[in-house]
């Protein structure tokens, strides 16, 4: 049984919000696959090409040129680093938020980044969270949690987070993006989004941040 605490689920489900407090409670390591995602996707943007144009034989030599990694700072808290540079908020802009869905389609790219999110187990106990990490990452995980939300749940949260949406978005139009998403995610070749089949279901669209984290914790207490 692998080290882990994966918690899977679509976009703007609140896995990040989670993930980070349950990480805070238990002092684990807290690793952000899709944050992972976003950095490639933010560097590739940052090259000035044209995402829907990627194949897997014009991103392999760009990956060479990516130095990506998870370090810990003074307050224990793991940050991504990219060409030993923090990546701070640069990932978290509309443009980065629109293409990393298709970005992550590429099995370069998917296979790239696996590869290094495996060997984070090295930090001992470990939270992952991401759309694949119970299905493909880590299958063996000790704990697995799928957490979802209705779309137009998840719509007010993306519009409630600095730089996630354009000027002028509506729950309406934010919810059609996240439907996309979904679709996009869950019908792609290559891992694919969906619950894995001993993963403990969420559904956050009624719960306090507070009843969620209170939930999960009682599990992983179990």
């Amino acid at each position: 049984m692998e080290n882990v605490i994966a918690i899977d689920g679509p976009a703007a489900s609140g896995k990040s919000t989670i993930a980070n407090k349950v990480s805070e409670l238990l002092k684990i390591p807290y690793i952000s696959t899709g944050n992972m995602y976003r950095t490639v996707t933010y560097f590739i943007l940052s090259k000035n090409i044209v995402v829907k144009s990627l194949t897997n034989e014009i991103v392999a030599p760009i990956l060479k040129e990516i130095d990506l990694k998870y370090k810990e700072n003074e307050d224990g808290v793991f940050d991504i680093f990219l060409n030993n540079l923090p990546v701070g908020n640069v990932i978290r802009t509309p443009e980065v938020a629109n293409a990393v869905s298709i970005v992550a389609m590429l099995p370069a790219v998917r296979h790239w980044l696996v590869e290094k999110q495996r060997a984070l187990t090295e930090y001992g106990l470990i939270l992952m969270e991401g759309r694949d990490i119970g299905t493909e990452v880590f299958p063996k995980a000790k704990y697995k949690f799928y957490l979802t939300a209705s779309p137009e749940v998840r719509a007010k949260r993306r519009l409630g987070q600095d730089g996630e949406t354009i000027d002028g978005a509506t729950v309406e139009s934010v919810a059609k993006e996240i439907k996309e998403r979904d679709e996009r995610d869950m019908t792609r070749p290559i891992s694919p989004l969906k619950q894995a089949d001993d993963a403990i279901l969420v559904d956050s669209s009624n719960m306090t941040i507070e009843e969620v984290l209170e939930f999960i914790i009682s599990r992983v207490n179990k």
